[in-house]
């Protein structure tokens, strides 16, 4: 179902108190369930739009524990796609039976990755009732440490790109069967989903209700119009038949540890394993970081030091490739790129205002016009036939500009 459904969605939608202590519910009794008699303590809520997660500690072990509502996001919930409390709940139930639901497929990839021992994942602690138990990962972030020494970017984002190596390799594919991949975190398909027919512009028209200044709002859905439909004109080419290899899906800054520090092997979390073309995951941490320095905004000099990283990591990347191929991976590289910012900041401004966002979420709320024109200024000159590679270093001007 469109995500723009939760605004015609008829009766009550959840409240999120009461979807807050259900989780919170679900969490003490699969804890019980996985370690009879150790002591549950729930310590933290660990903000999110997507699935609700709390820092737990049993019999003294500290753990994550993250709870899944029917493999939607939190925002979807509680802007009633699934139904009124009671049909959640209802539908709930049947959910996590279910040997394909969102967690244990997450679980199983966690494994198989564990079992691939490249890239290094966090350890799987335990699953039942529908909730996630992983071990903390100590250390350092990439987001951290881009903002501690931005003048280290390219080395960076070479350690994980080396440490996905074999991950990438068309062989490695056939590792995950198509019933154990995570569609629901693939960019192209959630921006086709969002932005679909009516019901996408439905949405569009809706956004950042509860989060924006009317005047703000009128400037950000116009901007997210334009770039929505140039973005759709575009779409095919990165949904375009081709070698497919297993993609990490999800690489976030935050999503990458250090625990040995920036010269060690990075650990990854939340995986979203799905095949895809080898420049999605390129795309979604180019993405992410952007947006880190759109909230952050770490001041002229780093940000520049970063955006240079960023570049220099691209040119690493297209250095062994042909020519034709390199302009193909760069042109997929920024409509990705393009889609995520679009998808993950209108899932925020879409939030009810009652749902607690990360702190750089709300950061970016706060920020959307200017993310909204860097978005808007990026797409123009892609959808507008000039060489990709001056595209390029148009769309790394305007990553400096937003962090600004």
């Amino acid at each position: 179902m469109s995500t723009a459904a939760a605004h015609t969605a008829p009766g009550p939608v959840p409240d999120v108190a009461e979807v807050f202590v259900f989780a919170q519910d679900e969490i003490r009794l699969a804890a019980a369930e996985l370690w009879p008699g150790g002591r549950v303590e729930l310590s933290s809520h660990i903000p999110s739009v997507t699935g609700y997660v709390h820092r737990i500690r049993v019999g003294g072990r500290e753990l994550y524990a993250k709870h899944s509502f029917l493999g939607m996001s939190l925002v979807s919930i509680l802007r009633g796609v699934a139904g009124d409390w009671a049909e959640v709940q209802r539908a709930q139930a049947a959910y996590i039976q279910r040997p394909d639901s969102l967690l244990v497929r997450e679980a199983a990839q966690l494994r198989l990755l564990a079992g691939l021992g490249q890239p290094r994942v966090c350890e799987v602690a335990g699953l039942a009732r529908g909730v996630l138990f992983t071990a903390p990962v100590p250390g350092p972030t990439l987001a951290a440490l881009l903002l501690r020494d931005p003048a280290g970017t390219a080395a960076l984002f070479e350690a994980v790109f080396a440490d996905l190596h074999q991950l990438h390799r068309s062989r490695t594919a056939q590792r995950l069967a198509p019933a154990g991949a995570i569609s629901e975190r693939s960019v192209a398909a959630t921006f086709q989903r969002k932005f679909n027919g009516i019901s996408g512009q439905a949405y569009l028209s809706r956004l950042g209700a509860e989060r924006c200044a009317e005047d703000e709002r009128a400037e950000v859905t116009a901007l997210l119009r334009a770039v929505v439909a140039r973005l759709h004109r575009m779409r095919p080419t990165v949904l375009a038949p081709g070698q497919a290899v297993l993609t990490y899906g999800d690489l976030k800054p935050e999503h990458l540890v250090f625990p040995d520090g920036p010269g060690g092997r990075p650990v990854l979390i939340d995986p979203g394993l799905l095949r895809a073309r080898s420049s999605v995951d390129a795309a979604k941490l180019t993405s992410r970081t952007v947006l880190l320095l759109a909230s952050a905004r770490p001041g002229a000099a780093a940000a520049e030091e970063i955006v240079e990283g960023l570049g220099t990591f691209a040119e690493q990347r297209m250095r062994p490739m042909a020519p034709k191929a390199a302009r193909s991976w760069l042109r997929e590289l920024l409509i990705v790129w393009l889609m995520d910012t679009v998808n993950i900041l209108t899932t925020f401004l879409s939030a009810p205002e009652v749902l607690p966002l990360p702190p750089r979420g709300r950061s970016l709320v706060e920020r959307a016009a200017v993310v909204c024109t860097m978005a808007d200024r990026i797409s123009t000159a892609l959808g507008g036939g000039l060489d990709v590679h001056r595209v390029w270093g148009t769309a790394l001007a305007q990553a400096k500009a937003v962090a600004e």
